[in-house]
């Protein structure tokens, strides 16, 4: 990322500028202007909302490092989103889908967990001064800070810096590699998500169990569908931002509480805000499914849901800085050969298990990107989807502590 000064530095400008980017996009992909039509058969939407605020950060107009919306969107409009999108769900129907979507996730846990040691061995055979380095400078350290943001998240991440203890300039250069190439890698599975029937008869993956659920759920939302009024707009922001308030609330009584009292449960993300911030968040959501305020399905809440996402996605965009990969070079070539290996077990996994699309681009974003990314891409096939990322993200959680450990360990022993 960069330390420069961005040009625009105020926040209620740069929401202004990444509302207007939303707006310009969803008005052109609607637009019958031929050259739109053709571009939007080729670029989905969702990746331009995710892309073009990533443009303005690397060529330093606006900074993600240096803005709050990323926090502010991530803390109160993804769990308000996440409760809006759980109203509708059936969650028969997606208890459903559980084996495939476990079966992804773990071998998706297992190749970034493998994949690291592999990536160091192999550059090291022609260039071992990128993986080596000594005492607090040595690559593997900062690399096993990055597998544990990449099997489960921020929190994990953090755990492997004290675990390990890589210098502050290591630690920075793997920020930059982990934002570059994660989101690289998302804006991959966002392009795949627009060309998911095509990309499962590739893989002759049986999509029957995700097809029926998304028509299920389309059925439901048109039986009920109606015009909304302003009391169901009133009500449906009031669920959504009432239960993330509910959401805080717990999460600053609990994890405080439980980082005094039983501190060693930190290794499964316990101690960590904002897992209880998404777990208590999509807990209540599920809960309220059961009862008759699932109704406001028909009045738009998942629709509500899908702008607050938006928008979520909009400030993710803007912390990818496409200009840091030329800052070090050497250690992209690293995350760059890692991320290959894990595309290549998944897709040979799905193609062997005849798996659909989402649940490769599922169970790989909950690894790679976290409760935060994961629904966005689940939201891409269908935006009832989103729960089933947040869920497998969560577990990333309680894991990715010992994956990045085991991860840290391997890579450490086949250093130079």
């Amino acid at each position: 990322m960069t330390d420069q000064v961005p040009l625009i530095t105020n926040d209620a400008v740069v929401l202004g500028l990444l509302m207007s980017i939303l707006g310009l996009v969803f008005w052109s992909s609607e637009s019958k202007i031929p050259f739109f039509t053709k571009f939007y058969n080729i670029f989905p939407p969702i990746l331009l909302c995710y892309f073009l605020p990533g443009v303005l950060n690397s060529i330093g107009l606006i900074s993600g490092a240096n803005s709050s919306l990323y926090t502010i969107s991530s803390r109160y409009l993804l769990p308000a989103s996440l409760v809006l999108f759980t109203l509708s769900l059936d969650l028969k129907e997606i208890w459903k889908l559980r084996k495939k979507a476990g079966a992804m996730f773990i071998v998706s846990s297992i190749s970034i967990m493998l994949g690291g040691p592999v990536a160091v061995f192999l550059v090291s055979l022609f260039a071992p001064e990128i993986v080596g380095g000594t005492g607090p400078d040595a690559v593997w350290r900062g690399l096993a800070t990055v597998a544990g943001t990449w099997i489960g998240g921020g929190p994990n991440q953090v755990a492997m810096f004290e675990l390990f203890k890589p210098s502050a300039d290591l630690f920075s250069a793997m920020v930059a590699l982990d934002v570059v190439i994660s989101y690289i890698w998302m804006a991959l599975l966002l392009f795949g998500a627009s060309r998911s029937v095509k990309i499962d008869s590739l893989l002759k993956a049986d999509s029957k169990s995700v097809t029926e659920i998304k028509d299920k759920i389309e059925k439901y939302q048109l039986g009920i569908m109606r015009i909304p009024t302003m009391q169901d707009i009133i009500v449906i922001l009031a669920i959504g931002f009432g239960v993330t308030g509910l959401a805080h609330f717990g999460a600053d009584n609990i994890a405080p509480w439980i980082t005094v009292h039983a501190p060693y449960l930190s290794k499964f993300s316990l101690t960590s805000g904002f897992f209880w911030i998404i777990i208590i968040a999509t807990t209540v959501g599920m809960f309220l499914s059961f009862t008759r305020l699932r109704r406001l399905e028909g009045a738009g809440a998942s629709r509500i849901g899908s702008v607050l996402l938006y928008v979520l996605i909009a400030t993710i965009g803007m912390q990818m800085n496409i200009m840091a990969v030329f800052n070090n070079p050497g250690i992209l070539v690293v995350g760059l050969i890692w991320i290959s290996i894990h595309a290549l077990v998944v897709i040979i996994f799905a193609k062997l298990t005849k798996t659909p699309l989402f649940f490769l681009a599922v169970g790989s974003m909950a690894n790679i990107g976290g409760p935060a990314s994961a629904p966005v891409v689940a939201s891409a096939f269908h935006p009832s989807l989103a729960p089933i990322g947040v869920l497998l993200a969560v577990f990333g959680y309680v894991i990715g502590t010992y994956g990045a450990y085991v991860c840290g360990l391997l890579m450490q022993a086949v250093s130079p």
